[in-house]
């Protein structure tokens, strides 16, 4: 498997699990539900089925205090997605643009938006995080 797939699969897990007990949560299920449906259609009520079941195992854990639940299903999820993509690799913008689209929904995420001007001999530099600049010798 291709590494971004792979990387692919990964987000998608966190991100589904993150959401299923947010507000989001319907539109989540829809969108995995929907990918499977393109792709293996005599699953996607299966996977329908998992997605509610996951989303009762989360409230149940949170309401315990349980902090391992979230990263064991995500694993899970980022598996059964990886799976698919393997199978159909012809997915993947499908799920990208899936991803695109809930992330504002993601708790905890903020909005960010840079906006730079340089003139004449002036240099820019932007970073969403980290950034280290350092001068070589020589």
């Amino acid at each position: 498997m291709d590494a971004e797939l792979a990387v692919l699969a990964g987000t998608a897990g966190t991100t589904l699990v993150s959401l299923l007990t947010t507000e989001a949560w319907q539109r989540v299920g829809d969108g995995i539900t929907s990918l499977w449906r393109r792709a293996e259609p005599e699953r996607a009520e299966a996977i329908s089925a998992e997605l509610e079941a996951t989303r009762t195992d989360l409230l149940a854990a949170r309401e315990a205090g349980d902090t391992d639940t979230d990263g064991e299903l995500g694993l899970e999820w980022q598996g059964r997605i990886r799976r698919l993509l393997v199978a159909h690799p012809e997915e993947a913008a499908m799920l990208r643009s899936l991803l695109d689209e809930l992330g504002p929904a993601l708790p905890g995420t903020p909005a960010v938006t840079q906006h730079a001007t340089a003139s004449g001999h002036a240099r820019v530099y932007q970073a969403g995080r980290d950034q280290h600049i350092g001068r070589s010798a020589g």
